[in-house]
């Protein structure tokens, strides 16, 4: 009997002995990177997290806060990715210290000039005297308006397809205009398979956070780039033709495992295709009646059947996770009130975002309410006009005050309409 149990016992602990070296494996081998101390024995990470930012351009709530993403190549001759934001220029250039070594910095690439990711380029050019610094004709352009200078002592301009000889590693500079401003350009290390993306494949958050990917992610392409659809097409394309093994963007984490995941991600979302089934329902509502509309309608499609169904209240949600719910699924039912002639000001507000994002490629349909003159609709129609490929509802709901029993049958028939 002790025997039996001795060897029970053994058994046992010969088994949390493997789990704990395969979990240690899996976590020494992680493929998606949150922070990572080295993404190869030559290239580094040397950004910073953000917790002081509340709002992303002004605008956008960022509850876990944001990376500025900056590399380290150590070969013959040293490049640095990219700068951050000037309100952590001494904390970068510590990290970019501390894994130098012995070594100098000889390079630093600019791909993108917008501040959170250039604000430390005059600083560091001071920090490294013998430094040059690599980038396009219109990145300088930009560096003379923000800094006074282009360092034209200093400066080596690269134009698409030219590279970069650092050793062993190669950067080859591909030109990627409007995703999502003019002078950016992405670079790739031919030897590691690294593909350094600009704002290409960024999220929000702050890499010391772990966090879903593709919901912040999703909501940074359509708030930050979703308006250049073509253009980051083009950057797609053009990475089709390079062995891309990892993604380095300028904020959120490293992407490694699965790329295809994320590329068919973005070739989704740039395109403005369908990437989930189901209803938007975007509304407001001034004294509850067009909510009940709201309520009444979501009941309808959940009886037939419809996979999902999303209700934004204009008035109280996350305008930026509207609009990302508005191109994520297929059909979307807008609901708002007449007020002074037109519709409410948080409704008017989200389909001029929409807009000014090239929102296409959708079934819509549109729920009014008035009390003596409904022009909801008929605004809403008006504002969408400018859309690609929208396809109207033939039910259209127009409550005069208070849903009576006409509205709840035309509710009931815009549902079926909807889940066909």
């Amino acid at each position: 009997m002790t025997i039996s149990l001795f060897y029970f016992l053994m058994h046992i602990a010969i088994n949390l002995l493997i789990n704990f070296c395969n979990l240690w494996y899996n976590f020494n081998n992680i493929k998606v990177y949150y922070g990572g101390e080295m993404l190869s024995q030559n290239i580094k990470y040397v950004g910073v997290n953000d917790h002081e930012i509340d709002l992303f351009e002004g605008q956008y709530i960022v509850h876990n806060g944001m990376a500025y993403n900056s590399y380290l190549i150590l070969d013959q001759k040293v490049a640095v990715i990219d700068s951050v934001d000037a309100r952590f220029c001494d904390e970068w250039l510590a990290n970019i210290k501390g894994k130098l070594g012995q070594n100098t910095v000889d390079y630093i690439v600019v791909q993108h000039m917008e501040p959170d990711h250039s604000g430390s380029i005059e600083h560091f050019m001071q920090a490294y005297p013998h430094a040059k610094i690599v980038s396009n004709a219109r990145a300088f352009a930009m560096m003379k308006n923000y800094f006074g200078t282009d360092f034209a002592e200093r400066k080596v301009v690269v134009t698409e397809g030219d590279t970069l000889s650092l050793g062993e590693h190669t950067l080859t500079f591909v030109m990627a205009p409007m995703v999502h401003w003019p002078e950016v350009m992405v670079s790739f290390e031919s030897a590691t398979g690294t593909l350094f993306s600009a704002d290409a494949f960024g999220k929000f958050g702050a890499l010391d956070v772990e966090e879903d990917w593709a919901c912040e992610a999703r909501r940074y392409y359509f708030g930050i780039v979703g308006k250049y659809g073509v253009q980051a097409q083009a950057l797609l394309k053009k990475a089709s033709a390079l062995d891309v093994k990892t993604i380095c963007p300028l904020h959120g984490p490293i992407l490694q495992d699965n790329l295809g995941y994320y590329l068919n991600l973005y070739n989704v979302w740039s395109t403005y295709g369908v990437e989930s089934e189901g209803v938007v329902i975007a509304y407001t509502s001034v004294y509850g009646n067009t909510k009940k509309a709201v309520e009444l309608l979501e009941q309808e499609l959940k009886v037939a059947g419809c996979p999902k169904v999303v209700v934004n209240d204009l008035a109280r949600c996350d305008m930026a996770e509207a609009v990302e719910d508005a191109f994520r699924y297929g059909k979307i039912v807008f609901a708002t009130t007449t007020y002074n002639g037109e519709v409410f000001p948080f409704m008017r507000e989200f389909i001029a975002t929409l807009v000014e994002h090239n929102f296409q490629n959708k079934q819509v349909a549109f729920i009014e309410n008035g009390s003596w003159a409904p022009m909801a609709t008929k605004v809403m129609k008006g504002m969408l006009e400018k859309c690609k490929n929208l396809t109207p509802c033939q039910m259209e709901v127009k409550i005069l005050s208070a849903v009576n029993e006409q509205n709840k049958c035309q509710i009931k028939t815009l549902a079926q309409e909807l889940v066909k």
